[in-house]
């Protein structure tokens, strides 16, 4: 039996009370059954908005879907809404009526999948299409007919994917087999919500793996084609150490980047699909190269950061990490080389772009890190303790100005590039007192 908490047993109790039918619906009945934390609490009932409100004077009732609001100071906004049908979807994704349905059992009939089709009013679960059953063998299965769940909302091939993604299912055979005779309704959508679905698939625990459904069924030649388009570029030659073809690889860094961040995520998927345009072969000796893959998978990440509808910071990130991803780590490099490399990552992505490096080397064939990975590492500790700007020395103009006797002018900010360039090269080192010192002798 499912054991409710009490400020959810409460708030339907009231329903009870004034003989309306109420039961949990949809994810949060889900995870209830699969014992996972339930953040979402969604409600269906036989009482229309009205009636709902005159329950709650308190509530909000502002949307095309009958959904009610109502503020909970115990846990979150209650969200209930009446039972309903739906009429003929007219462009993939919304309904062109709504009418209220007369029981549970109807409401459940429109859902996407069987897993999100049960529901519970505190005592009796309601399972008319055996949701509980695909949960137990781990799938996604469509209400009903899969391809009318598709043709009446595309994004559900998205959503499919992604249940499958988080909850680490399979997809049922003949739902998969609808998503790729459907796949081409995604266009369709918009990319908003489109993006929404994606990142969450990054962000599950099985991220990789929603990749390859995406692959498998099709989708992602509509949502992601710079990708799909990968898995046609073999990497395996003579001077080359992969062993997987460039979309495999990308999907194994995926699957092996520690950074739990989507767009981290997203830059590892994303990072080598310049290689696809670069592939060139030399006929004698078969050998693979990628040249300036970089260069144009920075303008590809541009393309598909703007396609995705990403914010300015995302697309900031996402840019970043790809065009800076083929740095080079040796134990020769020189405290300059590495400042160079802090600056044009930029030291807020300096982890992302470690992350992505260890994705790419595991989804490579080779180990998680090197000694020269582990040196890098510690230098780049090392290196940022220095300063990096003017601005990051432990004296200002007020200093300077105070200690020559000088009044403001070009001659403080020279004195001041001196003094950084001395600490750059390591000639004296960022404490006040030798600075001040050091002002002094510069005049």
């Amino acid at each position: 039996m499912i054991k409710l908490p009490k400020a959810i047993s409460d708030f339907m109790t009231i329903f009870n009370k004034n003989k309306y039918e109420i039961y949990v619906v949809g994810g949060a009945v889900r995870n209830l059954l699969l014992n996972k934390e339930v953040t979402n609490w969604d409600f269906t009932t036989n009482a229309i908005p009205e009636e709902i409100q005159k329950l709650f004077p308190d509530s909000f009732y502002n949307n095309d879907y009958g959904t009610v609001s109502i503020p909970s100071k115990l846990i979150t906004i209650f969200e209930v809404t009446p039972f309903r049908k739906e009429g003929k979807y007219k462009d993939n994704r919304h309904p062109s009526s709504l009418s209220w349905a007369k029981t549970v059992e109807e409401d459940l009939g429109r859902r996407d999948f069987t897993v999100n089709a049960i529901a519970y009013d505190g005592k009796k679960i309601i399972d008319p299409y055996d949701g509980q059953k695909d949960l137990k063998g781990l799938l996604i299965k469509a209400v009903r007919d899969a391809d009318e769940r598709f043709k009446e909302d595309a994004l559900r091939m998205l959503r499919g994917v992604r249940f499958a993604a988080e909850l680490g299912f399979l997809i049922e055979e003949k739902t998969k087999k609808s998503i790729s005779q459907n796949a081409g309704l995604i266009s369709n959508i918009s990319w908003e919500r489109i993006r929404d679905e994606f990142l969450k698939i990054l962000k599950s625990d099985f991220p990789s793996e929603g990749v390859l459904f995406l692959k498998n069924t099709g989708l992602l030649s509509y949502i992601l084609p710079e990708v799909d388009i990968c898995f046609t570029i073999p990497q395996k030659s003579p001077n080359r150490h992969h062993v997987y073809d460039v979309g495999t690889h990308l999907v194994m860094a995926l699957k092996n980047c520690p950074s739990k961040d989507p767009i981290t995520r997203f830059a590892t998927l994303i990072h080598d699909i310049g290689k696809a345009s670069t592939f060139r072969r030399e006929e004698t000796t078969g050998q693979i190269t990628f040249y300036n893959h970089e260069v144009v998978g920075k303008r590809q990440a541009e393309e598909i950061a703007s396609r995705f509808k990403l914010s300015n910071v995302e697309k900031d990130k996402l840019i970043t990490l790809v065009a800076e991803h083929q740095f080079t780590v040796s134990e020769l490099q020189t405290d300059k080389a590495i400042r160079r490399f802090i600056k044009s990552v930029g030291k807020n992505y300096l982890q992302d772009m470690l992350d992505l490096r260890t994705g790419d080397r595991i989804g490579s064939g080779a180990k998680p890190t090197s000694w020269r990975n582990e040196l890098f590492k510690k230098r780049l500790i090392e290196v940022q303790k220095q300063p990096f700007a003017i601005k990051d020395l432990k004296i200002n103009g007020e200093d300077v100005m105070k200690i020559l006797k000088i009044k403001p002018g070009p001659k403080v900010g020279i004195i001041l590039t001196k003094l950084f360039e001395l600490v750059v090269e390591k000639k004296i080192e960022n404490e006040r007192k030798m600075l001040l010192k050091q002002t002094a002798l510069i005049n």
